[in-house]
């Protein structure tokens, strides 16, 4: 294999490497050109242009930046260049490279698709990919700067009250069932199971209290003031199963049994209730107070 001369001032237009360092270099696509013919060099046959030079190359790249191709989509499939190869060619327009080969093999031939211009030469550079990745860090600034100051928004909002009355009042509210739903993950216990041992304890200290201030068992004449009362209230249907504890009047029927506390029950029901009940002393369905029974 034989190695292509260089020309003298035209070594940055040579095939780059494979390296990552080389990614970025620009270099001409073309073949070297084809030694001259006898008849070209004896002037016979006109000879092919000379190769563009370095500053040659300077001048066309200045001219293309200042027409603004490589911010502007590609004139062939009208899309932006983004990371893809993009060429330059000696008439200062800019393509895609898989643009620009399709384009040659579709007319058969060598020609500027603007400006109709033959047999160019091309040269792979990356402006527009170096103005992409600008504006896509710049995007990425954006949203990464927007998103901190949401986040201090949100912050301060949440530390700082605002001046306005009802938004001030709408704050210390949220503050206050933030505290309240912190509460309620803190305790591990369930509420409802909570809530419950606290009634049982209240109605467990209330028997006891009335225990206390109760005598063991009722003489006859208390008795008398507690029938009295039940007959003064005039309630005679049994509190747990709804019908009549006597069926025509006081005392006539097949009968109930009386509370101490002054409250007519069935007999039955009275007994299947304190039979359901887990309580060692058994209270009023009604008014949860330990009891003397009697039948009437």
């Amino acid at each position: 294999m034989t190695m292509q001369k260089v020309r003298p001032g035209q070594g940055d237009q040579t095939r780059p490497g494979q390296g990552d360092q080389e990614l970025d270099r620009e270099y001409v696509v073309d073949d070297a050109p084809a030694r001259l013919t006898l008849a070209q060099r004896l002037g016979l046959v006109a000879a092919p242009a000379q190769r563009l030079t370095g500053s040659e190359w300077s001048a066309v790249k200045i001219r293309c930046v200042r027409q603004g191709d490589s911010a502007s989509p590609c004139a062939i499939c009208r899309e932006e260049f983004c990371l893809q190869p993009q060429v330059l060619l000696s008439c200062s327009h800019v393509f895609h490279r898989a643009c620009l080969q399709s384009y040659e093999r579709f007319c058969g031939r060598k020609c500027c698709p603007l400006c109709r211009k033959e047999q160019y030469e091309t040269r792979i550079i990356h402006d527009a990919a170096f103005l992409f990745r600008q504006r896509s860090a710049t995007r990425i600034q954006a949203c990464w700067r927007g998103y901190l100051a949401r986040r201090w928004y949100r912050q301060v909002r949440k530390t700082t009250p605002p001046r306005d009355r009802h938004l001030r009042r709408k704050f210390f509210e949220e503050k206050l069932q933030e505290l309240n739903t912190s509460l309620l993950r803190c305790c591990q216990a369930d509420v409802e199971g909570f809530l419950w041992g606290i009634e049982r304890s209240l109605s467990s200290s209330r028997r006891v209290f009335q225990q206390l201030g109760r005598p063991a068992g009722l003489i006859p004449q208390d008795w008398d003031s507690v029938l009295g009362q039940a007959q003064r209230r005039g309630t005679w249907d049994c509190p747990i199963c709804l019908t009549p504890v006597f069926s025509s009047g006081w005392g006539s029927g097949r009968g109930g049994v009386l509370l101490s506390c002054s409250h007519l029950f069935h007999p039955s029901c009275l007994d299947a209730f304190e039979s359901f009940g887990q309580d060692r002393t058994p209270s009023c369905p009604l008014c949860r107070s330990s009891y003397s029974r009697r039948p009437v």
